[in-house]
């Protein structure tokens, strides 16, 4: 049998990029960062997004049933921190200049690239719930440095210019 911690350790060991995810509805803005993002497929454009059901902000994903992934750039770790942290939810949106786009959910304006979704399955494994999230808006920066997560810190991967 293999121990949480053990597998945490290994998983540690994985680069996941670093994302906000976003809801809006009506009680209010909520977010979180997450690394357990990924591609499902591209007809339809569609993703997924892990969500532990012990968030305090998880009772909101599942009744907007719409969401953003705003995929941060290098510069945005302190977004990254915000968003992880017992800060409030009107306090982490003090971080970073939001707008929307088709749903309405917060984007980050300046995200490397932010895709604008809505749930269209959810299924709950151990103390996560999957959202599978078929994509209606997509905007990209013009930022050539993505934040990651290895090893238990940030990291940058991208272009780097030459001065």
């Amino acid at each position: 049998m293999i121990e949480a911690k053990n597998y945490r350790d290994a998983m540690s060991l994985l680069t996941s990029a670093v994302s906000v995810i976003t809801t809006t509805g009506l009680s209010g803005r909520y977010g979180f960062t997450a690394s357990a993002v990924c591609s499902v497929t591209d007809t339809p454009p569609t993703l997924l997004v892990c969500m532990n059901k012990a968030s305090s902000s998880h009772a909101h994903f599942i009744e907007n049933k719409i969401l953003t992934v705003n995929v941060l750039s290098a510069h945005h770790q302190h977004i990254s921190k915000a968003f992880s942290s017992k800060l409030s939810p009107e306090e982490r949106f003090k971080h970073g200049v939001w707008t929307e786009l088709e749903t309405g959910a917060p984007v980050l304006k300046d995200a490397l690239v932010n895709f604008d979704c809505e749930i269209e399955q959810m299924q709950e494994v151990g103390t996560h719930t999957i959202l599978i999230c078929r994509i209606v808006a997509i905007q990209q920066s013009q930022h050539d440095q993505s934040l990651v997560y290895f090893n238990r810190a940030y990291h940058h991967v991208g272009q780097t210019e030459i001065a």
